[in-house]
């Protein structure tokens, strides 16, 4: 399951999306919308993702996941949109047969997630000021960037 949504996400659906019998762990990864960014007061973020790059990523980045973990039930979803505090924006749930390789698998899919999803990230600060942040430093800035 990849999915981008303008909508809140419900956490519950993915988790259960994943849970099956045959896996002994499952866990749920909520990245929220924090109050702060490099020292300044943060209200809200905006996100901005376009389907047809960001799904495939996704999928690129699980099926490369499965060559060490064939047997991990994953389901990621990201938030698009203006986000208050404290409002899920990215959801990774996975479930292996066995803790280790759940703690593994989660670990990387947000690590390549961060550094791959082609998604932008305005941070805007309790004072007016805003600016687009990219997941992956080397990638062009986001949309309404200079």
């Amino acid at each position: 399951m990849f999915e981008l949504s303008a909508t809140r996400l419900d956490v519950k659906r993915y988790r259960d999306a994943v849970e099956h019998h045959s896996c002994g762990a499952l866990m749920v990864f909520e990245g929220t919308v924090r109050n702060n960014f490099d020292g300044r007061p943060v209200r809200a973020l905006e996100y901005q993702a376009y389907p047809e790059l960001a799904l495939p990523v996704m999928e690129q980045i699980t099926a490369e996941l499965h060559r060490s973990h064939p047997k991990a039930r994953v389901a990621i979803a990201h938030r698009t949109g203006t986000l208050a505090l404290g409002e899920v924006s990215m959801v990774i749930a996975v479930a292996t047969p066995h803790r280790a390789g759940c703690y593994e698998a989660s670990r990387f899919l947000i690590e390549a997630l961060k550094e791959r999803l082609p998604v932008w990230k305005k941070e805007i600060f309790t004072d007016g000021d805003a600016h687009w942040k990219a997941n992956d430093p080397d990638a062009s800035p986001g949309p309404g960037s200079a």
